[in-house]
């Protein structure tokens, strides 16, 4: 549970940066959408419909979120990869 919370303290924080950035990619980009997946990426399990979906919408963005180091390690992780591909979404290479 205290990995959760620090997961969403994470997306927080990156989303004041993003928010922050200034420019058209900071304003679709909103890391605290993908607080819905905070489950399936630390954990493992099966994402949720909704996170697929937020996933989506996100995709874009990944590659900035990845270079982010407040939450790098959560997007670089293998349960990350593995909840994108459970999504049908492809691994970005950044």
């Amino acid at each position: 549970m205290a990995k959760a919370v620090a997961m969403l303290v994470a997306l927080a924080l990156v989303a004041v940066a993003a928010t922050s950035a200034g420019g058209a990619s900071a304003q679709q980009c909103n890391a605290s959408q993908l607080a819905v997946c905070a489950t399936a990426v630390i954990s493992g399990s099966a994402p949720t419909a909704s996170c697929c979906s937020n996933l989506r919408a996100q995709q874009p963005c990944f590659c900035q979120y990845a270079r982010n180091p407040a939450y790098s390690s959560y997007i670089n992780s293998p349960n990350a990869r593995r909840t994108l591909t459970s999504c049908g979404i492809a691994i970005p290479s950044c």
